[in-house]
């Protein structure tokens, strides 16, 4: 599990992510994957996300459900870049309970684009370094 990402961020979970059934509801863990790839982008990439010229915009996203997690608790997810083109970029991302359970684990594609003309924009400097640095060596 560890050498799969090299990148893991633990993020707890809320009493609001479990759903009727007393697990977390599947569309919490959408979410999870997009704030840890946007804490990402932000803090190693600089990603400006309020004024910046350059946005990502998810152009498709998948989730497989391995086993249930409930609240109280956390989750430690795993983030790789499977695929880094010009101007877009693959994710990999996966989701362990404290005892390593995968719970989920899923991928999220970005296509980088001008703020203002939505037309795709290459990746380049500390933002496409922050996205190598997360690809497997």
């Amino acid at each position: 599990m560890v050498n799969e990402y090299p990148h893991w961020q633990t993020v707890p979970l809320r009493w609001k992510d479990n759903d009727i059934y007393g697990h977390v509801n599947n569309v919490v863990h959408y979410s999870l994957m997009d704030t840890v790839i946007n804490t990402w982008l932000i803090e190693q990439g600089g990603l400006d996300i309020e004024t910046g010229e350059v946005i990502g915009l998810c152009v498709e996203s998948h989730c497989g459900y391995h086993s249930s997690v409930s609240f109280p608790g956390s989750l430690r997810v795993g983030l790789r870049v499977a695929h880094l083109g010009k101007s877009s970029v693959r994710y990999e991302i996966g989701m362990y309970a404290a005892d390593e359970t995968l719970v989920a684990e899923g991928h999220f594609v970005h296509v980088f684009v001008d703020r203002e003309s939505r037309r795709p924009t290459p990746l380049s400097g500390k933002l496409r370094e922050a996205l190598e640095a997360l690809q497997p060596s």
